[in-house]
C-alpha cells in the first residue's frame, strides 16, 4: 500500500486565499513541495511525483505553450486518458490564464470537430495513436487548430508526415518560465476569467461549453471541509475522465487545494488489482462502479452452497439493522453488535479488501445511488456519501457527509448557497459557484439562470430536516393518457434494483395508457449467469469478459451475439419477468410496469444510447426502439406482460 510522510491531521483548503487556480497550484507547490501529489506505476512500482515536482514540469510545459503562441484566453484542448501528463497539461494551462478543456476519449471525428470548432481551440495534446488519426481528420478543414501535439515521441514520429501542423511533445519541455514571469501571468488574469469549459454530454442536442471561472471553483472550494473531510496523510485513486466536471472540478482541483496525494490508474482493466496495491483511503466515483460491484457479489453469492448464502443474507440483516440504528443516532443493543463484529470478521473485511482495507469513505456522483448499494456499502464498513450537482454549478451543490447523512438522499445544500423549489419541483440554485453561462451561447445561458436563478432542470423535495430527494429529470417526465405525473427514474430504479443482472431500464408511457419499458441486459453478470446454464461456453464467457476488462464501456458484436442466445431463452424470460414483479411491488399501481421487452444487448456509446458520462439519451433510444415500443401497446403476444 501506499503510505503518505504526513501529519495525520485535517487537511487545510488553500482555495480560500487564491485568486485563480494557477496561484492555488503555486502556493500548494510552496507550503508541501517535498510532498507526493501524484503516483504513477513505472517499472512494477508506483512513482511519486511531488507538488515540487509537478510544478516545475508544468511551468516547463507552460513555457513551451507560450513558445507556441498560447496567450492568456486561448483555448486548449486536451484528450487523453487519465494520468499525471492530462493533470500537467491542465496545470500549466492555468499558469498562463489559457482556458483548457477536455475531449472524452473514444469520440467520432464529427464530434471531436464539433469541439474543436465551437471552441475555436488553438492547439490540441492528444494520448493516444488511435485517437490521433481521427483528430487529424476532424482538423483537416479547421484553420484555427495551429499545432496538434501527441503525447509520445514514437507517435508523432510515425504520423509527422501527415499534418504540417503536428508537433513533437518535445516542445513541451522547455526550459521552465521563470518566476517572475510566472508571477505576471498569473496577476494579469482576472478571478472572474473563465478558467476551463466543460463540454456537456449532450443528452438532447450537440454539447455546450459551460464556462466556469477561477471565482466559480475556489468559491465552492472554501466549503470543502464541509462534505469531504480529507486528512494530510489520504491517498485517493483517479481513473475517471478528465473531461468529465467531477473528476476535474472536485477531485483534481479539489487535491491541489487540500494537498492530497492520489494514485494513477494504469488502465481500467488493471484497477482492481491496482486499488488492493495503493489501498486508497478516500476515492470517488459513479454509481456504476458500486452498482456493478454489488451486483458481482450478489452473482458470486448465487453461486455457493447454501449454508454460506443464508450467512451471508443473515450478515446483511445483523449489520443492516445495526446501521439503521447508527444512522439514527440510536443505542446499539449489545448482542446486535457483537454479531455485527462477527459478520465483519467473517464477511466484511474479505469485501473491503478488495479495495484496499483502507476505505473511510467514498463520495458517489452524477447520477442517483440505488439506496439499497449505499446501505450495502455502509453496513460492511465503507461509507458511500452521495452528493449531487452539476456542471453548471461547480461540480457540486449538496452532499451528504460522515456527521450528516440519509441513505436515499443528495445531502444538504452547502453553506454559502440558496435554493428554491419551482411551483413545478424544479430545483434553482443560487450562489457564487453558479457558471457564468453557456460559451457563445446566450440563449441556453438565458434559459438556465433566470433572475440569477440556475434552473437544474431535476425536480426534487426538501424535507424537514433539510435532506434534498431528487425525484426525476424535469424534461423526463411521464405523462400519462389519464393525465397521472410519473417520474420515470422512481420507476427504472425499482426494477433494475430488483436484479443484477440487468443493466438499464427504460420507462415509457408518455400519452399512453399504461407504462411499459425496455429491459437492456447487464453484460458480465448475464454470461456469468448463462455459463452456469449451458447457454453459452467457458472460452466465450473469458473471451468477452478480458474484452470488458480492457474497455468497460465497449459492447462489440460479438458481446452481442455471445449474450442473444441467453436473454432469448426462456429461463431468463422468466427471471426478468420475476424482477419486474418484485419492482412492480414497490411502486404506486398507476407507476407499474404492465408490458415489457427485453433487449438482446445493453445500451452502448456505438450505438448512440449511451453519452460519454455512461447518461441514457432517452430521446435516442425511445427512438430507436419506437416500432417495439408502439408494439407493447398494440399486439399483446409482442413482449412480456407483468
Amino acid at each position: 500500500m501506499l503510505t503518505i510522510a504526513a501529519p495525520h491531521t485535517v487537511a487545510s483548503h488553500l482555495s480560500e486565499g487564491s485568486r485563480t487556480l494557477g496561484e492555488m497550484f503555486q502556493k500548494r507547490a510552496q507550503l508541501t513541495p517535498e510532498r507526493p501529489a501524484f503516483f504513477e506505476k513505472r517499472g512494477g512500482s508506483w512513482q511519486p511525483t511531488s507538488w515540487a515536482q509537478a510544478y516545475q514540469r508544468a511551468a516547463r510545459v507552460a513555457a513551451g505553450l507560450s513558445k507556441l503562441g498560447l496567450v492568456r484566453g486561448d483555448r486548449l484542448a486536451i484528450l487523453g486518458p487519465t494520468q499525471l501528463r492530462w493533470s500537467l497539461y491542465d496545470l500549466a494551462a492555468q499558469l498562463l490564464g489559457l482556458v483548457s478543456f477536455g475531449v472524452y476519449q473514444g469520440q467520432t471525428v464529427e464530434q471531436i470537430r464539433y469541439l474543436l470548432t465551437h471552441s475555436e481551440a488553438k492547439v490540441i495534446l492528444v494520448g493516444d495513436e488511435k485517437e490521433l488519426v481521427n483528430v487529424l481528420a476532424a482538423c483537416a478543414d479547421l484553420p484555427h487548430v495551429q499545432s496538434i501535439i501527441p503525447w509520445e515521441p514514437s507517435v508523432f514520429e510515425r504520423h509527422r508526415v501527415n499534418d504540417l501542423r503536428l508537433r513533437s511533445p518535445t516542445v513541451l519541455d522547455e526550459t521552465p518560465l521563470s518566476d517572475e514571469a510566472i508571477a505576471a501571468s498569473l496577476l494579469a488574469i482576472d478571478p472572474e476569467e473563465t478558467a476551463i469549459l466543460i463540454y456537456t454530454s449532450g443528452t438532447t442536442g450537440p454539447p455546450k461549453g459551460a464556462m466556469l471561472s477561477h471565482r466559480n471553483i475556489l468559491s465552492m472550494f472554501g466549503v470543502g471541509d464541509q462534505f469531504a473531510e480529507f486528512f494530510e496523510d489520504d491517498v485517493t485513486m483517479s481513473f475517471l475522465p478528465m473531461a468529465h466536471s467531477a473528476e476535474r472540478v472536485l477531485s483534481f482541483y479539489g487535491r491541489v487545494s487540500s494537498g492530497v496525494a492520489t494514485a494513477y490508474a494504469s488502465s481500467m482493466s488493471a484497477l482492481l488489482d491496482e486499488l488492493r496495491e495503493v489501498a486508497p483511503t478516500v476515492f470517488g466515483s459513479v454509481p456504476r462502479i458500486f452498482e456493478k460491484a454489488y451486483g458481482k457479489i450478489l452473482s458470486e453469492v448465487e453461486k455457493k452452497p447454501a449454508p454460506l448464502r443464508r450467512f451471508f443474507a443473515w450478515a446483511q440483516k445483523v449489520s443492516g439493522e445495526r446501521l439503521e440504528l447508527q444512522l439514527a443516532g440510536q443505542f446499539i443493543p449489545l448482542t446486535l453488535e457483537l454479531m455485527h463484529q462477527l459478520a465483519d470478521r467473517l464477511l466484511w473485511r474479505k469485501i473491503r479488501s478488495f479495495f484496499g482495507g483502507r476505505v473511510r469513505y467514498f463520495i458517489v456522483g452524477a447520477a442517483p445511488t440505488p439506496k439499497h448499494v449505499q446501505a450495502f456499502f455502509w453496513a460492511a464498513g465503507m461509507p458511500l456519501l452521495e452528493v449531487y450537482g452539476m456542471t453548471e454549478a461547480s461540480a457540486v451543490t449538496h452532499a451528504n457527509s460522515l456527521r450528516s447523512v440519509r441513505l436515499g438522499t443528495v445531502g444538504k445544500l452547502l453553506p454559502g448557497l440558496q435554493q428554491r423549489i419551482a411551483d413545478d419541483g424544479e430545483i434553482l440554485i443560487r450562489g457564487p459557484w453558479v457558471f457564468k453561462g453557456y460559451y457563445k451561447n446566450p440563449e441556453a445561458t438565458a434559459s438556465a439562470i433566470i433572475d440569477g436563478w440556475l434552473h437544474t432542470g431535476d425536480v426534487g423535495v426538501v424535507d424537514a430536516d433539510g435532506f434534498l430527494r431528487i425525484t426525476d429529470r424535469k424534461k423526463h417526465l411521464i405523462i400519462t393518457a389519464g393525465g397521472k405525473n410519473l417520474s420515470p427514474g422512481n420507476i427504472e430504479a425499482a426494477l433494475k434494483s430488483a436484479d443484477p443482472l440487468i443493466s438499464h431500464v427504460i420507462a415509457h408511457g408518455d400519452r399512453r395508457q399504461f407504462v411499459s419499458a425496455l429491459i437492456a441486459p447487464s453484460p458480465l453478470e448475464t454470461l456469468d449467469w448463462g455459463l452456469s446454464r449451458g447457454l453459452t461456453t467457458r472460452d466465450e464467457v473469458q473471451a468477452r469478459t478480458q474484452e470488458l476488462i480492457e474497455n468497460p464501456s465497449a459492447r462489440s458484436e460479438a458481446l452481442a451475439r455471445a449474450m442473444e442466445p441467453i436473454v432469448r431463452s426462456r429461463e431468463f424470460e422468466a427471471r426478468m419477468l420475476t424482477a419486474v414483479r418484485l419492482g412492480n411491488q414497490r411502486l404506486a399501481h398507476v407507476e407499474q410496469v404492465r408490458r415489457f421487452l427485453v433487449l438482446p444487448r445493453d445500451l452502448c456509446q456505438e450505438h448512440g444510447e449511451l453519452t460519454p458520462t455512461m447518461k441514457v439519451r432517452r430521446r435516442e433510444v425511445e427512438q430507436k426502439y419506437q416500432a417495439d415500443l408502439d408494439r407493447l401497446y398494440s399486439d399483446e403476444r409482442f413482449g412480456l406482460s407483468a
